[in-house]
């Protein structure tokens, strides 16, 4: 195996989702991961701390585009508005890969409770990014908590679509479409 080949993280992600729906989060280790990627153990622990961040390896960047995407939003934009800005920045980063292996990464999640919590950590901590992005623009909290939770299902909603659907190869129509399916619930709430 070559010491400094390049797309080692990407291998190490590819891997452990093939390994997660092969035999299971639980059974698979980070040797084995690490063998499938065609590295050494060292560099799995050089881009993830352990396995179960792994598949949560992208958060940060998310949170990055999301609020980057809310910050350079028009200063007329209400909050929700946005959001829609950040989830717009943050889905035109997802591409093929993302498709493709998405679907495996829900089922492991899916499968296993710790996932399950580290998941719904990271929507709480993205919400949070938007929320403080949103405060910082000068939005009330509370109207800055809500949109950012609605970004949050937005995001989630539009991307189990985009997963599912045949056809349009981008994720931010679908991400849009569930805002503003949302935006419409929320006001027929009353």
């Amino acid at each position: 195996m070559a010491r400094w080949e390049p797309g080692a993280r990407e291998r190490l992600v590819l891997a452990a989702v093939d390994l997660f729906t092969e035999q299971g989060y639980d059974a698979t280790t980070v040797t084995q991961i690490a063998e499938r990627a065609g590295v050494a153990k060292s560099t799995f622990f050089r881009h993830f701390p352990d396995k179960r961040e792994l598949l949560v390896a992208g958060q940060a960047a998310l949170g990055e585009l999301l609020t980057e995407g809310i910050a350079d939003a028009p200063a007329t934009a209400t909050p929700l508005e946005a959001v829609a800005a950040g989830l717009q920045r943050a889905a035109s980063m997802m591409g093929p890969m993302n498709r493709e292996i998405g679907p495996r990464i829900k089922a492991a999640v899916a499968a296993n409770a710790e996932l399950q919590e580290r998941d719904s950590l990271k929507s709480v901590g993205l919400a949070a990014a938007m929320t403080d992005a949103l405060v910082v623009r000068g939005a009330p909290d509370l109207h800055a908590q809500l949109a950012a939770e609605l970004g949050v299902l937005a995001f989630k909603r539009g991307f189990d679509e985009w997963l599912n659907a045949e056809g349009e190869p981008e994720l931010t129509p679908y991400i849009s479409r569930a805002l503003e399916a949302l935006r419409a619930a929320s006001a027929a709430l009353g």
